[in-house]
Parts: C-alpha cells; structure tokens; sequence
C-alpha cells in the first residue's frame, strides 16, 4: 500500500514539472507574439493555455483522491496540500501569459512604439523565477526558494522603469500614444504579477520543506 502511495506521489510530483514546463512556456511564446506583434502566435498560445487549465484539475482530483484515501500525515500531507497550491498559481500564471497576449491582439496592425528593452528583461527574470521555483518543489528545495523570493524586488523595479519611461516619455508629451503605451505598461503588470505568483510558489516550498510560514514575516528569511 505504501510502495502504491509513493508512486502516486512521484506521478504528482511529475504532472506539476509537467505544468510549470507549460507554463513557463506560454510566458515565452507571449513574449515571443508581443515582440512581432503576430496574432498568429498570440492565437496559439490562448488556445494553448486550456491544457493549463485541464492539468490543474487534474492535480486537484488526484490530491484530493490521495488525502481522502491514504490520510497522509505531517510531511506527505503538507506537499500534497502545497501541491493543490502551486497549481492553482500556475494556472494563474498562465492566464497571465494569455492576458498579454490579449494585449498583442490589441496592438497588431500597429508599429511597436518603442524597441522593448526592459520588458524582455522582465520577460526572462519571470521565467527563471518559475524554472527555479518548480525546480525548488520538486527537489524540496527551500535554499533555492529563499533565492527565487529574493528576485521579486527586482522584478518591481522593472516594472517601474516601464511604467515611468512610458508615461514621462510618451503619454504625457503625445497623448496620442497613450493606446499603445497603455498596453506595454499593462504587460509590464502581467509579468510583474507573474513574479508575485511566483514568490507564493516560493513561500508554499519553503512552509512544504520546513514547515515555517514565512508569508507576511520576512524575519524568518533573515534568520536563515
């Protein structure tokens, strides 16, 4: 019975990597649309996102199959719980990803206002928090947890510098640009929120492997 509980447990372990992979992903191929402005890729990815969605239910009958019939205890009980967590926060995440490729549709037919440069740059902390965090839960990993929590100041500072450069540079001397630079701060936001989901991953990670709340108590981070 144990040996049958286990295996459920790495399958788990399996089907969450196998979402954050997606995940990670459709940030990506959103960046990937937003830089050529194609609708053909934005398309793709929202089409994609509904195999996000159907995993995450998947992951939350299969955790609650595996509470209801074993009752874990302690350890298993607290990964199977973050488990249930963690994908509920990569679904969202995900939908991030959709939502800027909404913002694509948006802006196609349209020049880009401006060469991005900040939001490829907080395009890729976005998705290296996510690699790291979903490396971090399936290796219980809470060192590289913390790290991850560590990056989120970074990724509001970016999101700062878009919304600051866009606003200053164009809203207010062309207000004619406002549409377009409305949309690249709006991306800026979803990255920068895909970040905040990201740190909640991290937090999860670290309460599944020290059962230690460290949300809302960031001198528990010190500590360590």
């Amino acid at each position: 019975m144990k040996r049958h509980f286990d295996e459920e447990l790495a399958e788990l372990n399996r089907e969450i990597l196998h979402m954050g992979s997606l995940t990670e992903e459709s940030i990506f191929k959103s960046i990937e649309a937003l830089k050529t402005l194609s609708v053909e890729k934005a398309k793709r990815v929202i089409a994609e996102d509904e195999k996000i969605n159907e995993l995450e239910l998947v992951i939350d009958d299969k955790c609650l199959d595996l509470i209801a019939l074993h009752q874990p205890a302690a350890t298993d009980l607290r990964f199977i719980a973050m488990t249930m967590k963690i994908s509920t926060d990569l679904e969202r995440i995900a939908d991030l990803a959709v939502d800027i490729c909404e913002r694509v549709l948006e802006m196609a037919g349209k020049p880009l206002l401006k060469p991005l440069i900040d939001i490829p740059k907080l395009a890729t902390l976005a998705q290296g928090m996510v690699k790291d965090v979903i490396d971090a839960f399936v290796k219980g990993d809470s060192k590289l947890a913390k790290e991850v929590l560590q990056r989120e100041p970074e990724a509001d500072h970016l999101r700062n510098l878009v919304q600051s450069e866009l606003l200053n540079d164009y809203i207010l001397k062309d207000p004619s640009t406002a549409p377009r630079a409305v949309a690249l701060i709006l991306v800026a936001r979803h990255l920068e929120r895909i970040c905040d989901h990201t740190t909640n991953i991290a937090e999860d990670v670290i309460y599944m492997v020290e059962a230690r709340v460290v949300k809302h108590h960031p001198e528990v981070l010190e500590e360590t």
